[in-house]
């Protein structure tokens, strides 16, 4: 069942007003290759990349889109930005990384664009864009369907928005990439993927990597309709962008052009073509420059004409040149702007215990906020593995969600952990709040890509302009002989990865006042949830049932609770202690310490990034022996470097090492019972090391 267009030339001649634009356009990007490439030795202090070779297509594309839709440039596309209406001044200022470089301020490559004007295409952040763009990008055609089903969508007179994904062909063999196309062919989703086709990842040509070239992939992926052109012909390109964007627009569907082109500059500056290429010559004979230049005289632009435009354009390049490279550079003292947005969520609201209300188990405290949410804000839903209407969630933590709301509101996915996270991205960016659940925490490692490439970077490497709003649910922890894949603890890895935070709630009332708190913060948040406290079944953990919060209530990300507090006559006399943990951990600690009454202290972290260090410092301070109880091991972990943050910053208080209790250090946590009961932390554990802290 072939769906793969060859597209042949419009015999309807284009005008002769798009081919000069696109004429300019091509020589202005060609001569600022030029430019750059004569001045490397300066230039080349930042790496970059230029759309040499790929000049036509890309101006096809940015030439004809509109401010309401979106586009995901990768780092070769100088001639979409050309297009779009980005002058060779601000793309100056970008390879230069100045101050006023539009994209990111200097923080980051050429050509890395985020933009988000009124009157242009509107740019998200994106990374290297080796095939990480496509879950974003998909993302955002998601949430454009979802608004336009929802009602949600602005009227613009049957001029709908695109979603358009620039890719290079070698980065279509990420997995990633497959898991787009397959969301993108299952929902049916309104997508452009744009694949160009130079032959070559770096030094690795088509032959070596790819059993297949996109157009011929893209068979396998029933609804999304193929287009194969030469992406080096002007007039092919634009006609055939204008036709599959026309019908994205009024169809709703996703389509994929692949555009062959050569490759006529380096891959890089800092990678340079001669190095191993033996296929200059040919590729040079399907330079798009001359192709254009003959297609504007065959419209009847003038020779002369061409060869003013041509010194026009030499001349302006040169002007803004000298004037990029002695614009403003960044300030240093900038270099923390933009690590997060702020939220409007800094204090504890609403009421936390309602009179007159049983206690109720955490999972339900979780499932009524995420409700009130949703009946609130039409702009939020839900989406992840097995959440969907039929079960509701494994652990039934979206139970009767989706029949309240609707498929379209909460619906599953495939498992593509990448695309649930990466797709927030997207979904954020059209003005959506999603709520995805990666099933267990053992699952999130194929999503991590997205997680630290895409949203944790967003609002800092896009200065300020695309913050990532995502709240993103993981059941985690050990429970039940739970075996080595769904039991993990995985805070040490996501707690290093700035840009994100990260909380741990232990009772069903934090649970649901940080799930609004997230779901307010502008920021990705991550929202670990304890299996083994969602329904307290185990022994000593009947804590963590809570009457259920006002609709009102949110507990501030980043603020800690004190679980008890200690005697201040035990304190004044040197016999006190903290407990410092989380999760589980509190279930742990408070057991223990009833061994010693009036002299322990327990501080339930509630938050594990941002931290709240005034309330942890000034508890150790205050007691000068200090515990940290975590579920993970010890060693390489988040509580090891709490540990050494708290012997830094308190040394001089502190009566005792701090001490540390957590898992015994294996690469998986065992299936049966014993051995995992004798791998994990307990009361009896932390109350050994209890005893001995406190007779150090």
């Amino acid at each position: 069942m072939p769906n793969t267009n060859t597209a042949k030339k419009n015999t309807v001649k284009i005008d002769k007003t798009t081919v000069l634009k696109g004429f300019e356009l091509m020589c202005t990007a060609k001569t600022l290759a030029e430019k750059y490439e004569d001045n490397k030795e300066i230039t080349s202090k930042y790496v970059h990349a230029t759309s040499r070779g790929h000049e036509a297509i890309q101006l096809a594309l940015g030439m004809q889109l509109k401010p309401q839709d979106f586009v995901a440039p990768y780092y070769r596309d100088d001639s979409i930005l050309l297009g779009m209406g980005i002058t060779p001044y601000e793309l100056m200022l970008d390879l230069f990384a100045k101050k006023d470089d539009p994209f990111s301020g200097g923080r980051t490559y050429y050509s890395h664009p985020s933009l988000k004007r009124e009157d242009m295409p509107k740019i998200p952040h994106q990374s290297s864009a080796t095939g990480m763009q496509a879950i974003p990008m998909t993302g955002v055609a998601m949430g454009m369907q979802y608004k336009e089903i929802e009602g949600l969508a602005e009227d613009l007179n049957g001029e709908n928005p695109v979603a358009v994904c620039s890719i290079g062909d070698a980065a279509c063999t990420e997995g990633e990439f497959s898991e787009a196309l397959q969301m993108a062919a299952l929902k049916q989703l309104p997508i452009l993927y744009l694949v160009q086709d130079n032959e070559w990842d770096i030094s690795a040509s088509a032959e070596e990597i790819r059993a297949q070239d996109m157009a011929y992939y893209a068979r396998g992926f029933k609804g999304v309709e193929v287009f194969s052109i030469d992406g080096s012909d002007f007039e092919e390109s634009y006609n055939t962008i204008q036709k599959v964007l026309k019908l994205i627009r009024t169809e709703r569907r996703p389509f994929l052009i692949h555009a062959k082109v050569p490759l006529l500059g380096h891959h890089t500056s800092g990678v340079r073509k001669e190095f191993y290429r033996d296929d200059l010559d040919d590729h040079a004979t399907r330079d798009p420059y001359p192709k254009i230049k003959d297609l504007a005289r065959s419209v009847g632009v003038d020779e002369a004409d061409l060869v003013n435009i041509e010194a026009k354009t030499k001349k302006l390049v040169d002007q803004v040149y000298e004037e990029a490279k002695n614009a403003e550079d960044p300030d240093p003292a900038s270099i923390t702007n933009h690590y997060f947005a702020p939220t409007p969520i800094t204090e504890e609201k609403g009421v936390r215990e309602p009179k007159g209300k049983q206690k109720t188990v955490m999972v339900d405290c979780a499932l009524f906020a995420v409700r009130e949410l949703m009946e609130k804000h039409p702009e939020a839903l839900l989406y992840g593995q097995d959440v969907g209407a039929r079960l509701g969630g494994v652990f039934r933590e979206a139970a009767t969600l989706g029949k309240k709301f609707g498929d379209n509101r909460v619906f599953n996915t495939p498992i593509m952990e990448a695309f649930i996270i990466g797709s927030t991205v997207g979904m954020s960016a059209v003005g959506l709040k999603p709520i995805v659940e990666v099933q267990f925490a053992d699952y999130i490692w194929p999503g991590l890509n997205q997680l630290f490439t895409e949203l944790s970077r967003s609002n800092y490497l896009s200065n300020g302009k695309w913050p990532v709003s995502s709240v993103i649910r993981v059941p985690i922890g050990a429970y039940g002989s739970g075996g080595p894949y769904h039991s993990s603890s995985v805070e040490s890895v996501v707690t290093n990865i700035r840009g994100i935070k990260v909380v741990y709630p232990s009772t069903g009332a934090d649970l649901k006042g940080l799930m609004k708190a997230a779901y307010y913060d502008p920021n990705p948040v991550l929202l670990l949830e304890h299996k083994g406290l969602y329904w307290s079944k185990i022994k000593g953990t009947e804590g963590a049932m809570s009457v259920e919060p006002d609709e009102d209530y949110v507990v501030p990300i980043g603020k800690a609770r004190i679980v008890q507090e200690a005697d201040q006559e035990k304190i004044d006399s040197g016999e006190s202690v903290v407990i410092i943990t989380y999760g589980m951990g509190v279930y742990w600690a408070t057991k223990a310490a009833k061994n010693h009454p009036g002299a322990v202290e327990i501080i339930d972290l509630r938050t594990l990034s941002p931290l709240d260090t005034d309330t942890i410092y000034a508890a150790a301070k205050k007691h000068s022996k200090v515990m940290l109880v975590t579920e993970e091991s010890i060693e390489a972990s988040f509580t090891l470097g709490l540990a050494g943050r708290i012997q830094r910053e308190c040394f001089e208080y502190l009566d005792a090492p701090v001490s540390i209790v957590g898992s015994i250090d294996t690469p998986a946590i065992p299936l049966h019972s014993d051995l995992e009961f004798a791998l994990l932390p307990n009361a009896d554990k932390v109350g050994e090391a209890l005893q001995e802290l406190f007779e150090y």
